[in-house]
């Protein structure tokens, strides 16, 4: 024979688990349960880097519309100009800037005797990137918590030192990195980068909502692959569309920083590690040159 109270613990479950509403036997309430929310918590206040005067973010919130040949070519016109210029490659996942500034094979940073990266340099721009400590072709697989540690380790263990302008080079999307890096540091203003193609503009558009809804000034927006020249005829041709990227800037308010157009020579200077600002001079490099003088007033008036 059970003891009783073992039979009765048999009966409460049984019919517990025979009724739908309520399956495991809780005491019915008629103002049903009561959730406790997290305590909340201020996000972080954005601070300033050491020996950096300003930050600036290159997004364009799609991929393949030409973000990081821009941010690597504005990053060389900023330095043309005379300005300190490092450069942050801040896509964990999709690193290009090693490539980009030929420095693929140039071996991993070194460590200060207080554990901080040493930027890599080449063309007179100083740039980190996890590309560097990874290598080219091996896949970054971490979940959100280690790529959260990777972006902070890269905004704050760089020992870059007196720099005039840091161009953050940013991943595609409105997500965890682009909310990090905003709350983690102080970013003085945005370049959006957009082809006029309708289906590149919606994401940009989404890019520029997010910098307004972080109160991250918006500096312009530039029109990349916009036209293409034939080099045997010389005729003209707007594969993406023309004027596209003009529209949504006088829709938003904002300034056409430049207009940049689809050229072979461009990836040609870029797959082979040397960009086009420092590859050749002419019409492109202009174009380039123009930006980064726009973006100089805007960040130093």
């Amino acid at each position: 024979m059970r003891p009783p109270h073992l039979s009765a613990l048999r009966r409460f479950t049984t019919s517990a688990v025979s009724h739908h509403e309520n399956p495991l036997g809780l005491p019915h309430s008629s103002s049903g349960p009561k959730f406790f929310p997290r305590a909340q918590h201020a996000p972080p206040k954005p601070r300033r880097l050491p020996g950096i005067s300003k930050i600036i973010a290159v997004s364009s919130a799609k991929g393949g519309v030409g973000k990081s040949t821009l941010a690597v070519n504005l990053s060389l016109s900023l330095a043309r100009q005379g300005r300190r210029t490092g450069l942050l490659d801040t896509d964990i996942f999709g690193p290009s800037v090693p490539r980009l500034l030929n420095l693929s094979e140039a071996g991993e940073p070194r460590l200060t005797n207080k554990g901080r990266l040493v930027p890599m340099e080449n063309y007179g721009v100083k740039s980190m990137s996890i590309g560097y400590l990874v290598g080219e072709e091996k896949a970054v697989v971490w979940r959100g918590l280690m790529v959260m540690k990777a972006l902070q380790q890269l905004l704050h263990e760089v020992e870059w030192g007196e720099l005039d302008v840091l161009v953050l080079d940013l991943p595609p999307g409105t997500g965890d990195v682009q909310l990090s890096v905003v709350q983690q540091v102080v970013v003085d203003g945005a370049v959006i980068v957009s082809t006029p193609q309708d289906i590149a503009l919606i994401d940009a558009v989404k890019g520029v909502n997010m910098f307004k809804k972080v109160d991250v000034p918006i500096l312009g927006m530039v029109q990349n692959m916009s036209v293409f020249t034939c080099p045997n005829c010389s005729h003209t041709t707007h594969i993406f569309g023309s004027e596209g990227v003009a529209r949504e800037c006088q829709k938003h308010e904002l300034e056409l920083l430049g207009d940049i157009p689809l050229d072979a020579s461009i990836c040609e200077d870029a797959d082979r590690g040397k960009p086009t600002v420092v590859a050749r001079d002419g019409p492109l490099t202009d174009a380039y040159n123009s930006i980064a003088w726009k973006v100089i007033g805007k960040l130093w008036g």
